[in-house]
């Protein structure tokens, strides 16, 4: 299986796992209690949450504008000392 389809389908999963907790909770307060959807919606969350932790996180993407100027501006001062350096 592709590996950048098992996070996605982790998350289904946890999202179909937190549908039948809804599901459990309701019948428990229609007084018609059903332990299936209990054990679908572990079995459910289980499985989601292996699948989304098997994946390797992704490269952080947010302020990366803001990261390549904060490292331009230390290599920046890094060759003007290594100059002044120099020219001692």
């Amino acid at each position: 299986m592709n590996k950048s389809i098992l996070p996605r389908v982790g998350t289904f999963f946890i999202l179909l796992g937190c549908g039948l907790l809804i599901l459990f909770f309701g019948s428990a307060l229609a007084k018609a209690l059903s332990l299936r959807y209990l054990l679908f919606a572990a079995a459910a969350l289980f499985l989601g949450f292996l699948f989304r932790s098997t994946a390797p996180r992704p490269e952080p993407t947010r302020f990366s504008g803001i990261r390549k100027a904060r490292q331009r501006s230390r290599q920046h001062r890094e060759e003007k000392q290594t100059q002044e350096a120099q020219k001692k």
